[in-house]
């Protein structure tokens, strides 16, 4: 089942054009990766999608115009996770990912219910953050609070994860985690996912299709094997990036 279609996005701020006529599709149960250089359009894109920002061409989710999505429907189908994130407020890491249920909610003033308490205890359990539910955010790290928030996206229980930079402050071993926790929430039916990266290793290592962009046009989109060969990578990166990787992996086999 085709899950997104996107046509023909231009994004322009001005007379600066972001996103040129840009065109891919996602499929339920792939793992699309959004890859190029700083500046390609990769986190426009991602705004885009989230109706954050202006564009032509057209958007469709299950074959209908995201633009006839009001916010609530569409939080309910798309949960996204943003590369930053601030905070100002005292609210624990429980009342943070019960957030993402908002959408679930009849009124402000609902109860909550058990559909609602089962996606946020697994959210929290599934991202390693259940023993910090009950401090402030105020206190948690980057990477703690990266984590919180992508509990807080998958208790909201969407259809399409699209992640810009999903492991951005974490080390390595929650990298780690993260990337296989969001492989396993893909195995049910019905998801997709979309992330931003640099790491063209994770890129590799995960994605069923991958985006390559840069300074906003689609420069290849296919299988990794189609999109990671050396003319297309060293034309974007203008650099040997297969030689660059052999001598960085070089110094793990000494």
């Amino acid at each position: 089942m085709k899950m997104l279609e996107v046509n023909n996005m231009i994004v322009r701020y001005g007379t600066l054009t972001i996103v040129n006529d840009v065109s891919f599709s996602l499929d339920e149960g792939e793992w699309l990766m959004l890859i190029g250089p700083n500046g390609a359009g990769k986190s426009t894109i991602v705004n885009a999608i989230a109706q954050s920002v202006d564009y032509s061409g057209q958007i469709l989710y299950q074959g209908r115009d995201l633009k006839q999505f009001k916010p609530v429907e569409l939080a309910k189908n798309i949960g996204i996770l943003a590369q930053n994130h601030s905070v100002g407020y005292s609210f624990t890491v429980e009342e943070v990912v019960r957030l993402g249920r908002y959408s679930y909610a009849p009124s402000i003033f609902s109860r909550h219910t058990d559909a609602d308490e089962e996606s946020v205890e697994r959210a929290l359990e599934l991202t390693g953050i259940k023993p910090l539910m009950k401090q402030s955010v105020l206190t948690l790290s980057g990477g703690e609070l990266q984590r919180t928030f992508l509990a807080q996206i998958l208790a909201q229980n969407p259809n399409i994860l699209i992640l810009d930079e999903p492991t951005n402050h974490l080390d390595l071993v929650y990298q780690k985690q993260t990337f296989a926790l969001i492989q396993e929430w893909l195995k049910e039916s019905g998801r997709s996912v979309i992330s931003v990266v640099h790491d063209l290793s994770l890129a590799r290592a995960y994605g069923t299709k991958c985006l390559m962009l840069k300074s906003g046009e689609k420069i290849a989109y296919g299988t990794g094997k189609e999109v990671f060969s050396p003319e297309i990578l060293n034309s974007v990166y203008s650099m040997d990036v297969a030689d660059w990787m052999r001598t960085m992996l070089s110094q793990w086999q000494e």
